[in-house]
Order: structure tokens, then C-alpha cells, then sequence
């Protein structure tokens, strides 16, 4: 069959992407490498979650150093935000612009924020994101899409902001894309990294793709894996996508392309594209694609209170940007620092192996659970690569680290004056998918991006890359809203060009 459009992959940045085509006419097809995610007992269990990780892909990739792991990505309807935080935070204003950080330079974006503030709006309201204005202490400007009020602190946490307030930093409510009492009506459990499979949490799936599955010019195709990409004789133009699916191969044509399959799998497939033509993979003239490989330098900081017992079970409703956009003395950016989902003994034990969970369900229950976030930046050497085979090579070269051990630092001394006497970290590791992007970067030039900034490859005139893969800097702040709101640009541009 012939189709106008097909979109690989069915994450934040595909089905916003469709979601804004659905009403176009035009003969859709999406892809997706996994299956829809089914309601069952294991999806309330941390336990069938975190320690047996039922969830997780069966997979390996390389590290840098020729090490198998295995990889956190996630392959179901609605990609790895079936597992997120539901944290929809614009970008700064000042991200859209270069800055200095001791480790080198986070890029400008090919435009500034004013351009994306509108698409940010309808991404908002498209994800039903909760939130507050007025209280975030570097929020950017523009009018936002929430459709109502912010998540409600638990008790404990409200008496939390309150000390936070009183020791001078502005703690305020994440923007969310939840419904906390239909997802509180299905089990008592965190939302953080515990699977969308019902009501409440507003993910690729539920808030996006759900309302337009069943219009006639839309085809959904699931458990379909992407081999490669064909091109033309002439090489500009992509004419089909190798799939298989049920162990049988075949080739998919259309006359456009939208890779979102995430900022690692896009980045393999263009390269596991190759041929004569271009031996070093599609859409690579620039010798960008896999490059400048993002991944947040997150940390997890258990702040805890031996005298306090914490009963909160979802947790996750407070930020601060206070060191966002310098360290509160002059110096330069720090990052983010925001709650998580409330942690149990599982999820500790399944990094903490040889420690009894006894000693773990007690650390649990007297800690407040933080994640810190700093931005890292893009360089050259972290990228993507794929060996011989075609297996992923991840080489992650983290960078920024010193603006990140200094957010530590006063993460930890922020939550000592609040009461909090014992403090534990944890950094998360390349298993971990923490915000990755920045593999198939969009910009002005050709000669140093992939993409224009449409998302159109420069390449190919007709294959569009829109996930997280496009970013040119991973800022210091969730990115699904800002995948989300460029989807709805591109979406638009599409319409005015294409149609």
C-alpha cells in the first residue's frame, strides 16, 4: 500500500507529530517497534518493576569500552513515556541561547524561544499539563496552555516547601501531565517510572495518539522492527523503510519520512542505512549523525529524617530552579533539582543488591527522594555508533560534571538545613535512559547538522527527524514538552509545504 506519510516510532515526538497530521487527509502510517502496554498486577509492583525489570528491553548494547548492558529504552505503544515522570517543563528562555559553562559551551538553538512559546501552549494543553505560574524563579515568559491547577503537595511535602521557603530558595510545583486521582483510583503507587497502563498519566499514547487512532486515514502497525532506509537512485529522497515484522521482511514506501524512533535508535538506523552513496550513513553529510550524544548528569539525593517518618506516595510535586541559571553567587549554571516518585525497598534493592531489604524499606520510609539534574554537553566524541553487526555502541562521554558535583553540594546542604541530617547519592548510569538526545542535531548549517530547523534532513528532502535526537543542547530540564511543542512546528510546516 502506498502511503503519504509514515512515522517510525511512537514516542512524545511521533505522536504529537500524528495527533497534529490526523486531521490533514493525508495517508498516514505509523510504526512502532513494540506493542501496547496491557494492565496487570506487575504494572503497581516495584518490586516485578524494579527488581525483576519485567519492563525492560530484551536487548544488549556496548559501552565506549566494548562492555554489554542493557539499555533502559523501552519499545511499547507510546515509547519511554509510558515510564515518565509526567514532568512537562519548558526549556529557558536563556537555553535558546549559547552559554558559558566551565567545561565548554551549551549552543544556540537555529531560533529563540519566542519562535516555540506558542507550539509550547498547545503542547500544553495537548498533555493536559497541570501547573502554577508565578512561582518558578526563572520561569520562562509567554502564556501557558495549563488546563488547571498544579498537583497537590502531600502533607509532608507541603511542610517541606514551607522550610524550603523560609531558608530562601523558591521551591515551586511541577508542571504535570496528570490526573492524580484517577491514577491514585487505580493503586496507590508513584507515577515515576511505573508504567501508564490506564488512567492518569498523560503519555504519548493516552494524550496524544488515543483520540486519533480510529480516523480512516490513519494505520497503526505495531511489533514492526526497522531494519534500514532505501533511497532513490538519486539518493535525495528516501523511497522505502525495510521492516520485519512476525519474522518476515518487507519494504514500506511513502512519499515522507518521520524517524522518532529516540535519539539513540533514529541515530542506528540512519547509520545502518548506508550504502554506496553514502557509505557513511543517510542524512550524514555533515558527519553529525550519532555525534554530540546527550544524556542529563542526574543524580538521585535521599534525604533522610531517622526521627521522620515520610507517608507520602507519589511525592513527585516539587522543583527548584534557584541554580538554574547560575550558582546563586555570581557563578555560572548549576541545573535543576526536583523531586522523584516517592522510592520504596525494591527499587533501592535493585541497586543495592547486598545491602537486606529490611535496612532498605527503613531508609525508604524516613527519606525524601530528589533528583538532581545538570545539563550535559554536546561533544563530538559522545555518540552513537554500530559495530560490524549492527549492534549499538553507546559511548557516552559525559561532560559538565563540575557544575553537577557543585548542584550537589547544594542540593545536600539545602536539605541538611531543612532537617534532613543524613544524605545518600546515587548517580544514574548510560542503563538508565536520563533525558537522552542531541545524536541528529538540528541547526543552520549543513556542514554541521543533520537537520534544518524544520527537522527536515538536509540530505533527504523528504525524511523529517523529530524526538529528542534534534536538540542541539540538552539544557538542565525534562525535554518531552520541548519534543512535544517542536513536533507541533514541524507538524505545521508539513501542512504549509507538503500539502
Amino acid at each position: 500500500m502506498q502511503y503519504d506519510i509514515i512515522i517510525i516510532g511512537s514516542g512524545i515526538g511521533g505522536a504529537t507529530l500524528l495527533n497534529q497530521l490526523a486531521d490533514s487527509g493525508l495517508n498516514i502510517l505509523l510504526i512502532e517497534r513494540g506493542a501496547p502496554l496491557i494492565n496487570s498486577a506487575s504494572s503497581r509492583d516495584s518490586r516485578a518493576i524494579f527488581k525483576q525489570g519485567i519492563y525492560r528491553p530484551q536487548e544488549q548494547w556496548l559501552d565506549g569500552q566494548g562492555k554489554l548492558f542493557n539499555p533502559g529504552n523501552y519499545y511499547y505503544l507510546g515509547g519511554n513515556s509510558k515510564f515518565y515522570g509526567a514532568v512537562m517543563m519548558r526549556y529557558r528562555q536563556e537555553d535558546f541561547g549559547e552559554l558559558m559553562f566551565d567545561e565548554g559551551v551549551s549552543p544556540a538553538w537555529p531560533f529563540p524561544y519566542e519562535e516555540l512559546a506558542p507550539y509550547y501552549q498547545q503542547a500544553e494543553t495537548l498533555y493536559q499539563v497541570k501547573g502554577t505560574t508565578g512561582q518558578d524563579s526563572c520561569e520562562p515568559s509567554g502564556a501557558k496552555g495549563y488546563v488547571g491547577s498544579a498537583v497537590a503537595d502531600e502533607p509532608v511535602i507541603s511542610l517541606l516547601r514551607g522550610r524550603l521557603s523560609q531558608l530562601g530558595v523558591n521551591p515551586f510545583s511541577l508542571p504535570l501531565a496528570m490526573d492524580v486521582d484517577a491514577w491514585l483510583a487505580a493503586g496507590r503507587t508513584p507515577w515515576d517510572a511505573f508504567p501508564g497502563t490506564g488512567a492518569g498519566k498523560f503519555d504519548a499514547e493516552t494524550a496524544a495518539l488515543q483520540m486519533v487512532l480510529d480516523h480512516p486515514n490513519i494505520t497503526l502497525m505495531t511489533n514492526m522492527t526497522v531494519i534500514k532506509l532505501h533511497t532513490t537512485k538519486g539518493g535525495k529522497r528516501i523511497e522505502s523503510v525495510e521492516v520485519t515484522h512476525e519474522g518476515e521482511r518487507k519494504q514500506l514506501t511513502a512519499q515522507l519520512f518521520v524517524l522518532s524512533a529516540g535519539a539513540v535508535n533514529s541515530a542506528a538506523i540512519l547509520l545502518r542505512s548506508a550504502n554506496d552513496q553514502y557509505p557513511n550513513g543517510l542524512a550524514n553529510s555533515s558527519d553529525q549523525v550519532g555525534r554530540n550524544f546527550m544524556n542529563h548528569n542526574c543524580t538521585a539525593l535521599l534525604a533522610i529524617n531517622p526521627f521522620k517518618v515520610n507517608d507520602a506516595v507519589y511525592q513527585k510535586t516539587l522543583g527548584i530552579n534557584d541554580f538554574y541559571l547560575s550558582d546563586g553567587e555570581g557563578g555560572q549554571p548549576l541545573g535543576n533539582i526536583q523531586l522523584l516518585g516517592k522510592i520504596d525497598g525494591n527499587m533501592l534493592q535493585a541497586q543495592l543488591k547486598l545491602i537486606p531489604k529490611l535496612v532498605l524499606d527503613w531508609l525508604a520510609k524516613h527519606s525524601v527522594d530528589w533528583y538532581v539534574m545538570s545539563e550535559d554537553l554536546p561533544q563530538a566524541n559522545s555518540r552513537v555508533r554500530i559495530d560490524s553487526s549492527g549492534r549499538i555502541i553507546l559511548d557516552w562521554q559525559p561532560s559538565n560534571l563540575t557544575a553537577h558535583y557543585q548542584l550537589i553540594k547544594k542540593a545536600k546542604a539545602l536539605m541538611h538545613s531543612a532537617g534532613y541530617p543524613i544524605l545518600l547519592t546515587k548517580a544514574f548510569d548510560r542503563r538508565t535512559p536520563s533525558h537522552q538526545c542531541g545524536t541528529v542535531r538540528m541547526g543552520s548549517d549543513p556542514a554541521k547538522s543533520p537537520l534544518d530547523p524544520y527537522c527536515r534532513t538536509y540530505d533527504h528532502n523528504n525524511l523529517f527527524v523529530v524526538d529528542a535526537s534534534f536538540l542541539p543542547n540538552s539544557a538542565a530540564t525534562n525535554p518531552a514538552l520541548t519534543i512535544a511543542a517542536q513536533a507541533i512546528r514541524v507538524a505545521t510546516h508539513i501542512k504549509q509545504t507538503e500539502i
